[in-house]
């Protein structure tokens, strides 16, 4: 399979007001909140509002909080979603943002892990590999570094774990180092360039099949500009710390790392005791904080498969607070 030219830079207009996402699993995702009419919930990653727009047709007195790093986002849910109290912030951060507001305990949080698609066709925020743009990939763009400043400071060997550690890249040290190489020529800056750069490194029989060969070189960069795993489990277990009694936290994943650290996470908090198995009983005395609703993932099904190609990759996991 050949992949179609990269669209030439030019000024394709986006607007905040065309920041549409649609919106993965909405119905399985919201279904999996059990919504109480007059419940607190968050949903930490707004996107463009799809979720919570099906969150508050659910409440009557209760309150949605929606949190997103994206300002753009924000912006644009709310025109179109007045009844939702928006923060501009990070998932991670949700304990402190709830306590900023006087909230101990919410009734239910939902994350989607995933990138908008606004996000990813928009060529000036660098996300995509299909658009010649600047190589930012940050979440908010305000803050932090961007996978320009990535891939031309970096050590090949730091560039190579990156690429192996978040994009599972086979590739990763011949694509290092031709970035390093090319870099002392002219620095890589734009999605163009480095499409190019890692499509003269691979072998020539890898640059056709069913995955665009810069694929796993993009979202890896992505992974690491936005920080996106290394903090994962500790925001999560701090979110869990703030479930009332019979809450839910749902999270959407799109990469096996994702879905992997929410899995042990989750089972760790249902099954905390850390004793030797070889002892008759518990004397940790660790109490079980959640209890699993998902024992495998929720998969997207074959109609919304067929209508969102960015759902193929998607796993939704439930758990419940018991204390």
């Amino acid at each position: 399979m050949t992949y179609p030219p990269m669209a030439a830079t030019q000024p394709i207009m986006t607007t905040i007001d065309s920041f549409l996402h649609l919106p993965v699993m909405p119905d399985e995702a919201v279904q999996a909140l059990a919504v109480k009419p007059d419940g607190i919930y968050v949903d930490g990653t707004l996107g463009g509002g799809g979720h919570a727009a099906l969150i508050l047709t659910r409440l009557t007195t209760g309150t949605l909080i929606g949190i997103d790093r994206d300002e753009d986002a924000l912006r644009a849910v709310k025109g179109r979603l007045p009844n939702l109290l928006t923060i501009h912030g990070n998932f991670h951060d949700i304990p402190d943002i709830l306590y900023e507001r006087g909230i101990e305990r919410v009734d239910g949080v939902l994350l989607d892990l995933g990138v908008s698609s606004h996000q990813l066709d928009t060529p000036e925020r660098g996300f995509s590999y299909r658009f010649d743009g600047p190589l930012d990939m940050r979440m908010d763009p305000s803050q932090g570094r961007t996978a320009a400043d990535i891939v031309n400071t970096c050590t090949q060997g730091e560039i190579t774990r990156i690429l192996y550690q978040y994009g599972e890249e086979r590739y990763a040290p011949r694509i290092a180092r031709a970035i390093t190489k090319i870099r002392e020529v002219k620095p890589i800056e734009t999605t163009r360039a480095l499409t190019e750069t890692i499509e003269s490194a691979i072998p020539a029989k890898a640059r056709y099949g069913d995955k665009h060969p810069s694929m796993r070189t993009f979202m890896a960069l992505r992974i690491a500009v936005n920080d996106e795993l290394l903090p994962l489990k500790a925001a999560v277990n701090r979110i869990i710390g703030h479930l009332n009694p019979g809450g839910r936290i749902a999270v959407i994943t799109f990469h096996s790392l994702e879905d992997r650290i929410i899995k042990h996470t989750f089972r760790a908090a249902e099954n905390p005791c850390d004793c030797p198995r070889d002892i008759p009983y518990c004397v940790c005395k660790k109490q079980p904080q959640l209890r699993v609703i998902t024992r495998t993932p929720v998969l997207p099904g074959t109609d919304e498969l067929a209508r969102n190609n960015r759902a193929h990759s998607a796993k939704l996991r439930i758990a419940e607070k018991i204390i």
